[in-house]
């Protein structure tokens, strides 16, 4: 009886916590491990997933628990639904639009459910083989076995445990915020989940976003995982642009073609080669080629131009 009395309190307890957090302003990352610290060490305790990688997953995945999925559904593993899910369903836009996430009652559920994911599924089963200590194992091993498409997940991971000291819980050594590099103004960048402030949607294919107000190059590519040279090349743009000349930025490299409904397009007055590359997801040098056209040529009202190769 003391058991699940105490167990209710426990749960009770983080619930209420993670309540008034998600209430007032947004988590650092030393906030979110004092928060939820402790359901990592049970968990690890319970099924010898680390503490350290149920952590920095949680940090990862979940923008610190600031992320929508988080936030209104208190996801912070960015489980997806699979066929064998029976719980309540969220829709979010992520590698596909659209995409089913579990819906959990409490964060409680969301760490359960974590651990039960990864010792219920064949693919992860050679990670339970590895000493608990060895998180670098275990964030190498989870990429490897398709945990995450981020070929820097593993990466990702080893730098979140390691900045705040996070080994420290696998070791059942007290962990502190003054352990953590984000308690004393530094570094606080692990927010890449896409629900956290851009909506992304897709045109020709491509994943692109909506530049908002404030918005800066560096502060999407860490938002979404990329360098901030890899925006500047899947857009076109040189180093110097200013984004607020910008309404719209792709996260994924546009096109070699164009959608079969769109190509040809007639030049509107104003537009640029470079609007219109954009406005269709198409690499700029294919608009050049399919129209026989030099880096830096202009076109006027009128022009029309093959936005796919031209059939013979």
């Amino acid at each position: 009886m003391f058991h699940k009395l105490f167990l209710f309190s426990f749960v009770l307890f983080l619930t209420t916590a993670s309540v008034f957090a998600q209430s007032s302003k947004k988590n650092s990352t030393s906030d979110y491990i004092e928060l939820y610290k402790d359901l990592a060490v049970k968990e690890m305790n319970r099924v010898a997933i680390p503490a350290s990688i149920t952590m920095a997953q949680g940090i990862l995945e979940s923008g610190n628990g600031n992320s929508t999925l988080a936030r209104k559904s208190n996801n912070h593993f960015g489980i997806k639904c699979h066929s064998d899910w029976k719980g309540k369903k969220v829709y979010h836009d992520d590698d596909k639009k659209g995409e089913c996430f579990r819906k959990y009652k409490t964060v409680y559920e969301s760490y359960i459910d974590h651990s039960e994911f990864l010792t219920g599924k064949k693919r992860y089963a050679s990670l339970f083989d590895l000493k608990t200590t060895d998180y670098k194992g275990w964030a190498k091993g989870l990429k490897k076995a398709g945990y995450a498409t981020d070929p820097k997940y593993a990466h990702r991971l080893i730098k979140i445990i390691e900045e705040n000291k996070l080994y420290l819980l696998d070791e059942d050594k007290k962990w502190s915020r003054k352990d953590s590099k984000t308690s004393s103004g530094g570094n606080d960048n692990f927010v890449i989940t896409p629900y956290n402030t851009h909506v992304p949607d897709y045109n020709n294919g491509v994943k692109y976003i909506r530049v908002e107000k404030d918005d800066t190059f560096e502060g999407i590519a860490q938002e979404f995982g990329l360098r901030s040279w890899e925006l500047y090349h899947y857009n076109d743009l040189p180093t110097n642009a200013d984004i607020s000349k910008n309404r719209y930025l792709y996260i994924q490299g546009k096109k070699g073609k164009a959608n079969k409904k769109h190509a040809v397009h007639t030049v509107k007055k104003g537009e640029t080669l470079h609007y219109i590359s954009q406005k269709y997801g198409v690499k700029l040098k294919k608009i050049l080629r399919f129209n026989g056209l030099k880096e830096g040529a202009k076109v006027k009202e009128g022009d029309r131009l093959n936005l796919r190769k031209k059939k013979k």
